[in-house]
């Protein structure tokens, strides 16, 4: 327990019989006289330099640097994902780029650039948001147990952030790749059809 070893009183004498005296004492006492208990424990033991601690703070204290290392990891991961998003865009370009003579096409037989790229918005975006959805359930169903153990944090607030940072990145992303496709002449891509 962050570099202390707590174990029974006869054990502790068995094994260690040259050490004197207790260095951690664990208390319990009913919830309605901690204040009396802490009281008359801070009074009879100030020579000893008694420090008494609740038991769900010394395990907050625990999970601190535990906590630490999620939310650095969360915030490199969220780092990641959101230029993963870019290279969404990315792809949507190059897939869109690819269908070009499709969509010059679909312009000459009376679509305008506002309908083809709402579909093409609409097409990748369904996608985008089904592959988010599927991996925010993965991960609920991969630290799901973890948070049912007790002291668990989840920082829901910035999760929460995160994923629609991912979701409004990638349409951004998509809907450049769809702008910058037909924003140009289509009519060497409808010859090449």
């Amino acid at each position: 327990m962050q570099g202390s070893l707590i174990i029974a009183g006869s054990e502790f004498i068995k094994r260690f019989p040259s050490e004197e005296g207790y260095r951690m004492l664990l208390i319990d006492c009913p919830e309605q006289e901690i204040d009396a208990v802490t009281d008359k424990l801070s009074f009879g033991l100030k020579d000893f330099g008694l420090d008494l601690l609740p038991a769900s703070q010394r395990l907050a204290e625990f999970s601190a640097v535990e906590n630490t290392y999620l939310s650095i990891f969360q915030l490199l991961g969220g780092l990641g994902l959101i230029l993963g998003s870019v290279g969404l865009g990315l792809v949507v370009l190059r897939n869109v780029l690819d269908r070009r003579g499709e969509l010059a096409m679909l312009r000459a037989l009376g679509f305008d650039k506002i309908t083809l790229r709402k579909m093409i918005f609409h097409e990748h975006s369904g996608l985008m948001l089904g592959g988010l959805a599927c991996g925010v359930i993965a991960a609920l169903v991969a630290v799901g147990p973890a948070l049912k153990s007790p002291g668990a944090q989840a920082a829901s607030f910035s999760l929460v952030l995160t994923i629609g940072a991912i979701g409004i990145s990638g349409m951004i992303w998509i809907w450049i790749a769809a702008k910058f496709v037909l924003g140009g002449e289509m009519l060497d891509a409808l010859r090449n059809e």
